[in-house]
C-alpha cells in the first residue's frame, strides 16, 4: 500500500499543486491509482475522468459504476462516450481517440495533470512489442513517465503490487474483455510471448525497464545536439554530420506535427534529405507526407479519413489511377477522377485517400469524395461516417 501511495505522493511533489485528473478505466491499475491520489491529494483537488470507447456490450455500465464510485468517495467525476473509427489498427484508434477526450475534459475543467495508471508491466510490453517491431534506439525508451500535462506515476510499480493494493484497499474493479482479446498484439504479448521469454530471464521485466531508462538517458543527450532541426521546414544545407542526431531530428520534427513514424520512415527521409540533386521528392509517413522541394524539407498534411460505410448493394474504395466518373455538372459527360479532382482544385493529398461508391453490380462509380454525387444519381448512394 505505501508503494503505491509513495509513487502518487513523489508525483505531485515533482509536478505541483493544482487539479489533478485521473484516467480510470475501471481496472484494477486506473482504480488503484484513483484509490492513491485521493488519498495522497484529498478529494477536492482530484477529478476522476472515465473514457467510454463503446466497443464492448457492458461498456455503459461499467461508466455508471465507475462514477457511482468515485461520487461515494466525495470526488467529482467527468465521464465521456467517443466515437473509435475502425481502422486497420483498432488499438491505435481507441487510444487516439481516448487521450483526446482526456485532453478535452483537463481543458474543460481546468486541471493542470492527468494521471495515467500504466505500470511496470506496460512498460516491459511497450519496449519487448517496439523491438520486436523493428524500433530505433528512441523507440526503445518506452513510455515516457511525463508528456506534455500527461503523467504516470506508477510507471515503476509491479502489478502484483498494485494486485495487493487492490485486495487490502477492497476497491471494485471492473474487467474489459478487450484485455483479453487476442486479436490485439499487447494481448498476445501479455498472455503469450512475455510468459514464454520469463522462463528464459525470470527477471524479463526490470532488464526491459533498465533498457528503457538507458534509452531516455541517451535521448536526453541526443535530443539537444538535434534541436536545430525538430521543427519543418528544415534545411537540410545545415543537416548534422551524424545520421543518428539528423534521424532524432526528423523523430522530434514529426512528433511536433502530432505524427506517428517508424525507423522506417526516418531512414526513408534521411535518403532523400542527403541526396544530391534538384527536384522533388517525397515520403509517405502516416496522416502526411515529408516533401524534399530542392534544399528544403517540408510537411504536408493527410487528414485522417473516418470509416464510411456503404449503402446496400454498394462498395466503399479509394479511388484508383484511371478511375472515370459522370459528374452531376458535366450532365452524364465522362471524365477521368484525377482531371476532375485538378478542375475542382482538390488539394493533392486529399486527392491520395479520396474514396469512391461503387455500385457492387457493375462497378460504376456513383459517388466520389469532394466530389459528389454522379450524374442521374440518388443522394440515397451516398455512404455515412462511422
Amino acid at each position: 500500500m505505501t508503494v503505491v501511495r509513495g509513487a502518487v505522493r513523489r508525483c505531485h511533489a515533482r509536478l505541483g499543486s493544482g487539479l489533478y485528473g485521473v484516467a480510470c478505466s475501471g481496472g484494477a491499475d486506473s482504480m488503484a491509482l484513483a484509490d492513491a491520489a485521493i488519498l495522497e491529494l484529498g478529494p477536492s483537488n482530484v477529478i476522476v475522468m472515465h473514457v467510454d470507447h463503446q466497443l464492448a456490450p457492458e461498456s455503459g455500465h461499467i461508466a455508471k459504476d465507475v462514477e457511482s464510485w468515485a461520487r461515494e468517495r466525495g470526488v467529482a467525476v467527468v465521464a465521456r462516450r467517443v466515437v473509435v473509427p475502425m481502422r486497420a489498427s483498432l488499438e491505435a484508434a481507441a487510444r487516439e481517440a481516448r487521450y483526446a477526450a482526456l485532453d478535452a475534459i483537463a481543458t474543460e475543467v481546468g486541471a493542470s495533470w492527468i494521471l495515467l495508471a500504466h505500470t511496470a508491466r506496460d512498460q516491459a510490453e511497450t519496449v519487448l512489442m517496439r523491438i520486436v517491431r523493428g524500433t530505433g534506439p528512441a523507440g526503445v525508451a518506452g513510455i515516457p513517465a511525463v508528456r506534455g500535462r500527461f503523467a504516470r506515476p506508477l510507471l515503476d510499480v509491479h502489478r502484483d503490487v498494485i494486485d495487493a493494493y487492490v485486495a487490502l484497499r477492497e476497491l471494485p474493479r471492473w474487467i474489459d474483455p478487450m484485455n483479453h482479446d487476442v486479436r490485439f498484439a499487447r494481448v498476445r504479448f501479455r498472455e503469450h510471448i512475455l510468459p514464454a521469454l520469463r522462463e528464459e530471464n525470470r527477471l524479463l521485466d526490470d532488464a526491459l525497464r533498465r533498457l528503457a531508462s538507458s534509452a531516455r538517458e541517451w535521448l536526453a543527450v541526443i535530443d539537444r545536439l538535434a534541436a536545430e532541426m525538430s521543427a519543418f521546414p528544415i534545411d537540410t544545407r545545415v543537416l548534422a554530420a551524424e545520421p543518428a542526431v539528423r534521424k532524432r531530428g526528423y523523430a522530434l520534427a514529426l512528433e511536433a506535427a502530432g505524427l506517428s513514424y517508424d525507423a522506417v520512415h526516418l531512414d526513408a527521409i534521411d535518403q532523400i534529405a542527403t541526396r544530391t540533386g534538384q527536384g522533388e521528392l517525397a515520403v509517405d509517413v502516416p496522416g502526411g507526407r515529408v516533401v524534399r522541394s530542392y534544399a528544403v524539407l517540408d510537411l504536408e498534411r493527410v487528414l485522417e479519413p473516418d470509416a464510411l460505410v456503404a449503402p446496400p448493394g454498394h462498395e466503399v474504395r479509394t479511388w484508383r489511377p484511371g478511375d472515370r466518373m459522370k459528374p452531376a455538372r458535366l450532365k452524364g459527360r465522362s471524365r477521368k477522377l484525377s482531371d476532375l479532382f485538378i478542375d475542382a482544385k482538390v488539394p493533392r493529398e486529399l486527392r491520395r485517400s479520396a474514396r469512391v461508391v461503387v455500385r457492387s453490380a457493375d462497378q460504376v462509380i456513383v459517388w466520389v469524395e469532394h466530389l459528389g454525387l454522379a450524374f442521374g444519381e440518388s443522394p440515397r448512394v451516398v455512404p455515412r461516417s462511422i
